[in-house]
């Protein structure tokens, strides 16, 4: 009987000629089959920018690879195994997060209003970016590359976490740990100070008019979005989770976390990339720009307490094993 766990291009070496030559088939269909079956679904729901879509369609990714590489059922198994937890986490997250804006409190807007005046010397830069900037019903270069950089928040992290996993198991925990401490950091402030976001302010008359671009631009170019079961205009929505910025907070986690170990270009990608998230933010009407450095704070704390820990942990790890 051939070992569940040998790699399968084992399996199939001992298997027999008409087999063989079946699983060879499997092997080179994987990728095929998986980019059709995404590019299928685009075309009929749109594109899938959300943390539970993405999630879904990166496991699908990691299938794909372990299925084409002859790794083995039980490195297609550990797929499962490892990922499944972290997408439950995450969709609980997004479950937690729309219940988040139902407290008992008002959403808070003068301090952060009061801060981002003074930062903005009379205006907030939202108001000052979108005046010098923006021209409604026009989208320019720079709109489309805010959009993409906006976007990105729903991959990125999982695509680098994708990447250690198969690369770099230890690195792959670690940045896991950081991700999901920031994420929940956020969603308990989420619940202690919901806050209004600049877009929200302007409906209220707090602040000049302004457009959420983002959303502006994406109707303009017609491109159909999938929306999440957690977000479908529904009460698991969230509209004042704006303190701290998630979206400003993870490219910080991404640039401290890879920084060490980062050369002279790499550094300067990972530099730029909370600087362009940050622009967007505010440009966007999507946070003052309180709520950003309050994100990169939370990412800096946390990254450094959880590397600590870890490191302890290790450290601790490897005196127990020495004799």
């Amino acid at each position: 009987m051939t070992d569940l766990h040998a790699p399968l291009s084992s399996a199939v070496a001992t298997a027999s000629p008409a087999s063989a030559g079946r699983w060879r088939y499997v092997r080179w269909a994987a990728w095929p089959l998986y980019f059709f079956l995404l590019a299928r679904w685009t075309d009929r729901n749109g594109l899938p920018y959300t943390e539970d879509l993405v999630f879904l369609w990166l496991i699908g990714a990691l299938l794909a690879a372990a299925v084409h590489g002859g790794e083995g059922w039980r490195r297609t198994l550990l797929v499962l195994r490892d990922w499944l937890p972290v997408m439950a986490v995450v969709w609980t997250y997004g479950l937690l997060r729309g219940y988040g804006a139902h407290t008992p409190w008002a959403p808070h807007l003068r301090p952060q209003l009061a801060v981002d005046t003074a930062l903005g010397f009379g205006r907030t830069w939202t108001v000052r970016l979108q005046d010098a900037l923006y021209t409604p019903g026009t989208a320019h270069w720079y709109d489309y590359a805010a959009v993409t950089v906006y976007m990105s928040h729903f991959f990125v992290m999982f695509v680098l976490l994708a990447v250690l996993w198969r690369r770099h198991r230890t690195g792959f925990r670690r940045l896991l740990a950081c991700y999901l401490a920031v994420t929940y950091a956020g969603f308990l402030t989420y619940v202690l100070y919901p806050a209004v976001p600049p877009w929200m302010a302007a409906e209220r008359g707090a602040i000049a008019p302004v457009t959420r671009i983002v959303g502006d631009v994406l109707a303009q170019a017609e491109l159909p979005r999938a929306a999440s079961v957690f977000e479908d205009g529904s009460r698991f929505a969230n509209d004042v989770a704006a303190m701290p910025s998630l979206h400003a907070a993870y490219p910080m986690l991404i640039a401290l976390f890879f920084w060490p170990m980062a050369g002279r270009r790499l550094r300067v990608l990972l530099a730029a990339y909370p600087i362009a998230m940050a622009f967007t933010l505010v440009y966007g009407a999507e946070h003052f720009v309180i709520d950003i450095l309050i994100g990169w704070v939370y990412a800096f704390v946390i990254v450094r307490v959880v590397q600590h820990l870890l490191d302890h942990r290790a450290r601790r790890r490897a005196g127990a094993a020495t004799p």
